[in-house]
């Protein structure tokens, strides 16, 4: 009985020390702009707002916020990583430099751009993999008029597309503690003003 019992609590403990292994983005390399890669290492201390984005999307002109809030909270431990993705709608076209020159032209942003990635699917960055396992899709807010209408539009294609936890459009941001544990999901129909709120209150 005691033999069993001891066997027990280690395979608990070892259970929990492998979920915890799972629970941060440091394992994980990703791709510059420059195409060289990089560990997620480099930002390890930080609290990091991980966005899928494009350039020609009606949610584009957030990047007009996101520099704003770089810049506001970059020097309290604020990163910003933008990773361009064509998935949806075809709204991210260009090449990796006609994206940054998009970017700093239009929005002068001086956050880190990488290379452009699959968010969903079977070539699915495994960075964004893993921030999906992490925090699933919950649902856009249908009392605001654009996630109700983002609601809709994707029930048209698909009338279960909530029932998965796949990126469902562009601007889709993970917010990543200092610890590198992922901690929040929001939807592009997320007011500015609350994902503000939960940054500051990890800085």
């Amino acid at each position: 009985m005691k033999h069993f019992l001891m066997t027990t609590l280690l395979t608990l403990c070892c259970l929990s020390a492998s979920s915890k292994d799972k629970g941060d983005i440091y394992k994980f390399n990703v791709r510059g702009a420059d195409g060289k890669e990089m560990s997620m290492k480099d930002f390890k201390g930080k609290v990091l707002l991980i966005v899928n984005t494009a350039t020609y999307c009606g949610f584009t002109p957030q990047y007009k916020e996101l520099q704003k809030l770089y810049d506001t909270y970059k020097d309290k431990g604020l990163e910003i990583l933008d990773f361009p993705c064509n998935q949806f709608g075809e709204q991210a076209p260009g090449s990796i430099v006609e994206i940054r020159d998009f970017c700093t032209s239009n929005f002068h942003t001086t956050f880190p751009l990488f290379d452009k990635v699959d968010v969903n699917g079977d070539k699915a960055e495994p960075l964004f993999v893993f921030l999906k396992e992490q925090q699933p899709f919950k649902g856009f807010d249908k009392k605001d008029q654009t996630g109700k209408f983002m609601d809709q539009m994707l029930r048209k294609k698909d009338a279960e597309y909530d029932k998965n936890p796949d990126i469902k459009w562009n601007f889709t941001k993970f917010l990543v503690d200092r610890k590198g544990k992922v901690i929040r999901r929001f939807e592009p129909t997320e007011s500015m003003m609350n994902i503000t709120r939960a940054i500051k209150s990890l800085l």
